[in-house]
């Protein structure tokens, strides 16, 4: 392992917006701040949003500069990657941001019942060939039908042309509620939502700018689960 891995990894835990579950807090259902976010980690009452897959935590960072009224959370399983998220919330000073180091396979063991107002997903892994495993499958949205208040919206933000019909599929499948959806977020969408919804959907993670340089196109959909999912 790389020293500049190390060092990462020896910051996150400095940083109190960090937080990393132990393996017996994950298995034996003792995670303290399931249910307890707003409360315990924020220390405020305010919709929590969550990045699912965040990376380098760009969008969350981003989200969290354009909505200081809301708590922002990203989630990733690699430390050295939401170290950039989590080292810029501070120099920024962004008491609105945090980040959560662990699989999203453990979503319902961290997260209370109705405990999330939103979810994105931002440039999944489309796993070819392994659909049960998409952030979009049956599987992962029982999860969020679970954790998010009933009308919590899901977005998905992606450059892969097979999750965004997958996507659209599952939901039409479930009879899922579709509120936004879009081919093409830059010469479509963004010019047909409002000023707000532009700011949102033109925040850029590093590698969406570099796929854009590469002439890829960028899909969206914006939908909410049923209670009955």
């Amino acid at each position: 392992m790389g020293k500049n891995k190390l060092a990462r990894f020896a910051e996150n835990l400095t940083f109190e917006h960090v937080v990393q579950p132990t393996f017996e807090e994950l298995v034996k259902g003792g995670f303290p701040l399931k249910g307890r976010w707003n409360a315990d980690f924020f220390g405020r009452e305010a919709p929590l949003v969550l990045e699912l897959g965040c990376g380098g935590g760009e969008y969350t960072v981003g989200l969290a500069r354009l909505n200081p009224q809301r708590n922002y959370l990203g989630v990733d399983i690699k430390g050295a990657r939401l170290w950039r998220g989590a080292r810029t919330a501070k120099e920024e000073g962004l008491h609105n941001v945090g980040f959560l180091r662990t699989h999203v396979d453990h979503l319902l063991k961290c997260f209370g019942p109705q405990e999330v107002d939103e979810i994105w997903l931002t440039f999944s892994d489309p796993q070819i060939g392994k659909a049960r495993k998409r952030l979009t499958s049956p599987l992962f949205l029982e999860r969020y039908r679970q954790i998010l208040k009933p009308g919590g919206c899901i977005h998905l933000k992606t450059d892969s042309p097979l999750l965004y019909a997958y996507t659209l599929e599952m939901i039409a499948e479930h009879k899922l509620n579709l509120h936004e959806q879009s081919d093409n977020v830059y010469t479509d969408l963004v010019h047909r939502v409002s000023a707000e919804e532009q700011a949102v959907l033109n925040i850029r993670t590093y590698y969406e700018q570099m796929w854009l340089e590469e002439g890829r196109t960028i899909h969206y959909v914006r939908f909410a689960m049923n209670e009955s999912a």
